[in-house]
């Protein structure tokens, strides 16, 4: 098997195409959201999968994240998925299964793998009268106000802001202005929906940035990202409650657009976050498991 650099606009298609039909069937989507988004993007590499000129499987290496790979429902049990793990391993040494399915699991023990990572999905029903009781019990700490992001003038804090709050993250800690402006860039940004918590001098101290997906049965809303600076000071001292009130305004942000469903993606072992979303009322819908040999 080969890796290639690019995607012809015609075999891009072809990806998507076979990624939707497999999410029908599997009940989960088989790659990742900024990977569908950024298909041919530069420094990426693919592996295709073909029988004649049909495309049955892709693996997909992006940075140095765990390989994604999947195969047509059609054509499972050919031993295809086995070659590109094999493959997807020598490569990155770890590959993400999307949904955690129980084939993906099987295949992973048969290969010897363990779980690395878990990536959990959680969502809940959204209706405007309870995100707006949210915000209401959600008490902004003195000195600080909500405002949204301005495009243009807030990009530079606010990466300053995401890189020190996600320094542990492997992939939203390394986000940089490049890709800030590729995602800016995409249909769904809306920066009414991208809000910031800042001070009386305007200094970004948190945000909650919000996202909809429109491509599902039913749109659906999305905390895609929410971030408190770890070394922020506001009067003098840490900063501290500013999670509650960005959720919910986010929450209502999203609400208020008529979206009767919410999501959001936390890392299984941050007890901090799952607190909060638990409290909400957040509950698991899918996990997403990294494998990799054992070290």
């Amino acid at each position: 098997m080969t890796w290639i650099s690019r995607l012809s606009p015609d075999t891009a298609k072809a990806v998507r195409a076979l990624a939707e039909r497999t999410a029908r069937s599997d009940g989960t989507a088989p790659l990742s959201g900024h990977i569908l988004e950024g298909l041919s993007s530069p420094g990426d590499s693919y592996i295709l999968a073909t029988v004649g000129t049909q495309l049955i499987g892709l693996a997909v290496s992006h940075a140095d994240d765990p390989v994604e790979l999947f195969v047509d429902p059609a054509h499972r049990r050919e031993g295809l998925g086995t070659e590109l793990l094999h493959t997807a391993l020598a490569r990155a040494g770890a590959a993400w299964a999307h949904g955690d399915l129980p084939a993906a699991a099987a295949l992973a023990a048969k290969t010897g793998l363990v779980r690395a990572r878990e990536l959990l999905q959680m969502r809940r029903e959204l209706d405007p009268g309870w995100a707006s009781e949210q915000v209401a019990a959600a008490m902004i700490p003195a000195g600080v106000r909500l405002r949204t992001f301005v495009p243009g003038q807030d990009e530079e804090q606010f990466l300053g802001v995401n890189a020190r709050a996600f320094s542990w993250h492997p992939e939203q800690g390394r986000l940089d202005l490049d890709g800030l402006r590729a995602e800016m860039a995409q249909p769904w940004f809306d920066p009414l929906g991208f809000f910031l918590a800042v001070d009386v001098h305007d200094t970004v101290l948190g945000f909650h940035w919000t996202k909809v997906h429109v491509d599902t049965p039913n749109p659906l809303g999305e905390v895609y990202v929410l971030g408190v600076d770890p070394d922020g000071v506001l009067l003098g001292r840490p900063v501290r409650g500013l999670g509650a009130p960005l959720t919910a305004a986010g929450l209502r942000y999203l609400a208020e657009r008529g979206l009767q469903a919410v999501m959001l993606y936390v890392e299984g072992h941050n007890d901090r976050a799952l607190r909060l979303y638990q409290g909400l009322g957040f509950e698991t819908f899918a996990t997403d498991v990294v494998y990799r040999a054992p070290r």
